[in-house]
């Protein structure tokens, strides 16, 4: 008990000494906390001040660094004012557009001095614009290409490199349509049509003086090579005009930095126009020299008509729709040209009928040179048959007579097609050809020459266009047109046979008065005629260069004297006659006067007939007549 009593007096002596502490604490607080308000009191104007005093401070330094901002800024607008003005650098394209489009945003956004960065704009564009000028100048220029085929020149890819991305940096470029408030977008836009016009007329130039060497070369030789060659060839070269178009087209879409519809047909027109007046120059040129001479350049004019006029809806395309222009080239060349192809035909019948009136004075025996040109005539159409055949539809069927009119038994207008007109042409310049030769035959003073010029010239068109043609003539030749040369072959062979062998059988011919006298007339006129047709041979040639009819009309004319000859001595040489006065007048038996026309039939050299040495003088005088071979 004693213990717990001390231990509570213990407790309330520490609970006494902590109260004392307590207060002194609460008193030395109160004395701090009385100081604290006066400290405040006498802090609070100076933290005032102080505040301020920072505030200013920052605020000057916020405006220091403003000012490096400033100055360093006007420092980058200056070096960049500098880039543009010096223009584009090589390898520095792309810095050089990076600093032109910052400017153009700044513009776009207002700021304060937008005009003069839109001026910047503006130069710089044009130093790009002046860029893109100089590197097309520097692909459309050099030596063209040459040799006998043409080539065209691409692109140079080393400028196309640098060409796209600085033609794709150009068609951002502010434009009235596009940024109408912006200061520099009329002026960039009068520099990009400058200079797209510039590309037309530049890459025209060059593509034409590309192709003009070749025209130049196609109008030379038309003059110089086969018609239907040359006609073939303006087709080569006007295919090769349009291809380079073509190309030169989808090279404009690439490298046109306005891209509309417009500003491509536009510049696209530009570009064609040297080739469009290339290809009138040079389709002009040929135009004449057809004119010049139809009858020679028949053929060209109707292989360059047969190789244009499949070319004309690519032209439609190409020269036409693209550059939106109603001028058509091609079309009017070809007008022009039809016009010669329809004037062609009946002048050339007419040339046929003319010269069957002759040009006085002996014709010869040969090939008459219309005979000749006939053949060549119909032996180059099927080359050329389909351009022929519409051009003849065109004129009209039987028009080409020059006013006689459709032949009676034609077909009706409604049913001929391109195919029975061309059999109607060939008809009639057959027939024409050889009523010619009827009539120059007949208007020699020596049937029997006029005989073998009949069966040579008549003979020559059969084998020609029937027999051994070297084109596909029969084809184009009508059943009439056929059964003419034939009928006329045999007639004319047979006229030859009358007019060279009758005589000679004539003599032959028994006759009441049968005495020795009369027989030996006979004998004596058969060999002198027989002579005169050995004469007429060496002068005037038969089938000369036709073998195989030379054989045929040798063992014809062997057939048709020899036996008559043999029957008549067999039937007049008996008991009046003895061998060896007989032999005075048959100058030479059956066997050798065969071998004899055999040899009027040799085809000339060693195996001509030989000439009796008395009548050499009469050939000559025939051969000085114009009896040549």
């Amino acid at each position: 008990m004693d213990d717990e009593t001390a231990e509570i007096e213990l407790l309330e002596q520490n609970l006494n000494k902590t109260r004392q502490i307590s207060q002194r604490m609460t008193s030395i607080l109160s004395s701090f906390d009385t100081r604290l308000v006066k400290l405040e009191k006498s802090i609070l104007p100076l933290y005032n001040s102080t505040q301020v005093l920072t505030r200013r401070a920052n605020n000057i330094e916020s405006a220091l660094q403003k000012i490096d901002e400033i100055a360093s800024y006007q420092e980058g607008v200056a070096a960049e004012e500098a880039l543009i003005l010096r223009g584009p650098q090589p390898n520095q394209l792309n810095a050089y557009t990076e600093v032109l489009e910052r400017m153009n945003v700044s513009v776009a956004f207002n700021s304060a001095d937008s005009r003069d960065k839109a001026r910047l704009v503006e130069s710089g564009a044009k130093k790009l614009i002046q860029l893109y000028t100089k590197l097309v100048a520097e692909g459309s220029s050099g030596v063209p290409p040459g040799g006998a085929e043409f080539s065209s020149v691409p692109f140079p890819a080393s400028l196309m490199a640098t060409l796209k991305p600085l033609v794709t940096f150009l068609r951002t470029l502010p434009l009235p349509a596009t940024h109408p408030s912006h200061p520099a977008a009329q002026g960039i836009q009068s520099a990009l049509k400058e200079a797209q016009k510039g590309y037309g007329d530049m890459r025209g130039a060059w593509v034409r003086k590309c192709l003009e060497t070749f025209g130049k070369r196609v109008v030379e030789r038309a003059e110089t090579i086969d018609g239907v060659a040359a006609g073939k060839e303006v087709g080569k070269w006007t295919e090769n005009l349009l291809g380079v178009a073509e190309e030169e087209y989808q090279l404009l879409l690439e490298l046109a930095p306005l891209n509309t519809q417009a500003a491509i047909s536009t510049t696209y027109a530009t570009l064609i126009s040297p080739l469009t007046n290339l290809f009138t120059s040079t389709l002009g040129s040929l135009g004449s020299l057809i004119k010049r001479n139809l009858n020679k350049n028949t053929f060209l004019a109707l292989s360059a008509y047969s190789s244009l006029t499949p070319l004309q809806p690519r032209w439609n395309d190409i020269m036409s729709r693209r550059a939106d222009r109603r001028e058509n080239e091609l079309k009017e060349g070809l007008h022009s040209i039809r016009a010669s192809c329809l004037r062609s035909f009946p002048e050339f019948l007419a040339d046929i009928r003319l010269a069957g009136l002759g040009k006085g004075g002996e014709i010869g025996t040969g090939l008459a040179d219309f005979t000749i040109s006939t053949v060549q005539y119909l032996e180059r159409i099927p080359a050329v048959q389909d351009a022929a055949a519409s051009a003849l539809l065109t004129l009209g069927d039987g028009n080409w007579k020059m006013g006689e009119g459709t032949q009676i038994g034609k077909t009706k207008p409604a049913e001929v097609d391109e195919h029975t007109v061309l059999e109607h042409f060939t008809y009639d310049v057959v027939n024409a050809t050889v009523q010619s030769l009827l009539t120059l035959s007949r208007t020699n003073k020596r049937p029997a020459f006029g005989a073998i010029f009949l069966l040579n010239n008549v003979s020559y068109l059969r084998t020609q266009l029937l027999v051994r043609p070297r084109t596909d003539v029969p084809a184009i030749l009508s059943r009439p047109a056929q059964e003419v040369l034939n009928s006329n072959f045999r007639t004319a062979k047979a006229g030859y046979f009358d007019a060279n062998f009758s005589p000679l059988l004539q003599t032959l011919v028994d006759e009441k008065d049968r005495g020795k006298s009369a027989v030996k007339e006979k004998f004596t006129r058969f060999f002198d005629l027989l002579d005169e047709v050995t004469e007429r041979h060496v002068v005037a040639r038969v089938l000369q260069d036709d073998p195989d009819g030379r054989a045929t009309v040798a063992d014809e004319a062997v057939k048709l004297v020899v036996p008559s000859l043999q029957r008549f001595i067999q039937r007049n040489l008996g008991k009046e006659f003895s061998k060896s006065k007989s032999s005075g007048y048959i100058k030479m038996p059956p066997e050798e006067v065969e071998a004899l026309i055999k040899g009027f039939y040799s085809g000339g050299g060693s195996g001509a007939p030989t000439v009796p040495a008395p009548e050499k003088l009469t050939n000559t005088l025939l051969q000085q007549a114009g009896w040549g071979w």
